[in-house]
């Protein structure tokens, strides 16, 4: 049986099939006294009301819901987040604001590798409630597909149990998980001293192999950083995990502009992200590519540091997407729609890119395009109410998640 939503402002991505960039990322159809009929968890027909009804036998309806004419936009997608912890860091917020810089923090044993000791002392039902509460936060803020990495173990035992726990969070609740091994968040303080043996002897020769048989992780990703990975360390390891079957991401050009984004070019890795200081040259290089350039402002806001360069990047031909980046130190925001706000405020992208940003190009960043981001016929039902008249009241609506209700699948979970 199906379900019909009708009278609906529909506002979506058009999915041409591949990530939209330059002009095309402002894309998006508006259907005023739009439907939606569903089956199965699947859009079957969208368009005007007369369109999806035109012929429709009514016998067929188990459901059927009259929307009042209110604003309705494809659930967002996080393709970049660290939501997988134990602990929250609010004493390392306070050492920031007070002036000490985040790689100086991580230098003391704070950073990433405080998240390693907390998530070592937690137990996996401990680490799983925590996350499941995170995700389960993001969904109520209109999140319905969220990719979450490893990277708080930085050794075998700890990034497979952390998969597990993902893996777990993608059964237990309404949200489709996309699993990323990234035990190349940072480099043990047992290996500070041979960061390549760690690569090539733990990271390649151990760590990859066994992720691989455990069959969770999807992607693999590396912070390709000053003090953390080099260019020639990431590219091996990406190298490798591609030979192994994993599709690669990278965190690049965070901080400083390493050449992160101009190896996501030479790789095409489905996407490259922070790029708060890659180069032009690099950033273009990355469009020619079709990698993915996933934005992360909520970063930026928290670190008081310069946003990325998104209107340019736009401007250059690059696909752009917006994330969370939720982690317990650096960034500790699970809500798309307060990204949203601040990719409008802060980067000069348009309503219609940021919609873009944080729907279909996000979905292309982590391999889920063909199933959702946008409200395409074949795709699913994955879509979000808004309580203004048009997704303007994402930026325009600050303080707010602007978010109503929130259906997967058809479904209403939020």
């Amino acid at each position: 049986m199906k379900k019909l939503y009708r009278n609906m402002r529909i506002f979506t991505p058009v999915d041409g099939g591949k990530p939209l960039a330059g002009a095309g990322q402002s894309k998006v159809a508006e259907i005023k006294g739009g439907s939606m009929l569903v089956e199965n968890g699947l859009i079957e027909k969208i368009g005007t009301d007369e369109e999806v009804t035109n012929g429709l036998d009514r016998s067929q309806i188990r459901f059927e819901r009259d929307f009042g004419g209110a604003c309705v936009i494809p659930g967002f997608v996080d393709p970049h987040t660290h939501l997988c912890f134990a602990k929250r860091r609010e004493d390392e917020f306070g050492m920031r604001l007070a002036g000490l810089p985040y790689l100086e923090i991580l230098k003391r044993g704070g950073g990433i590798l405080s998240s390693v000791n907390s998530v070592k002392a937690a137990t996996g039902e401990q680490l799983f409630e925590t996350t499941k509460q995170l995700a389960l936060s993001a969904l109520a803020k209109g999140t319905t597909t969220i990719e979450i990495k490893s990277g708080y173990g930085l050794n075998l035992d700890l990034e497979l149990k952390m998969l597990e726990v993902i893996r777990r969070v993608s059964f237990e609740t309404p949200l489709d998980v996309v699993p990323t091994f990234m035990g190349a968040h940072a480099v043990p303080q047992e290996w500070k001293n041979d960061a390549d043996r760690f690569v090539d002897d733990i990271l390649i020769g151990e760590m990859l192999p066994k992720v691989k048989a455990q069959g969770i992780a999807e992607f693999c990703d590396v912070f390709c950083e000053e003090g953390v990975f080099s260019v020639d360390q990431s590219r091996r390891l990406l190298i490798a995990a591609k030979d192994m079957g994993f599709d690669t991401k990278i965190h690049a050009d965070e901080v400083h502009d390493l050449g992160g984004a101009g190896l996501a070019a030479e790789l095409a890795t489905r996407s490259a992200e922070h790029l708060l200081a890659a180069s032009e040259d690099n950033l273009r290089a990355m469009g020619k590519a079709g990698s993915i350039a996933v934005l992360l402002p909520a970063t930026a806001y928290s670190l008081k540091k310069p946003y990325a360069k998104g209107r340019q990047m736009v401007d250059w031909g690059v696909p752009v997407a917006m994330a969370t980046d939720c982690n317990p130190g650096s960034c500790f925001c699970e809500s798309v729609p307060f990204i949203f706000g601040l990719g409008v405020m802060n980067m000069d992208l348009t309503i219609e890119e940021a919609l873009t940003a944080t729907t279909l190009n996000a979905a292309y960043a982590i391999n889920r395009a063909k199933k959702v981001g946008s409200l395409t016929a074949g795709k699913q039902a994955d879509f979000v109410v808004l309580d203004g008249e048009t997704p303007t009241t994402l930026a325009y609506h600050a303080g707010s998640t602007s978010v109503e209700e929130v259906y997967k699948l058809g479904e209403k979970v939020a």
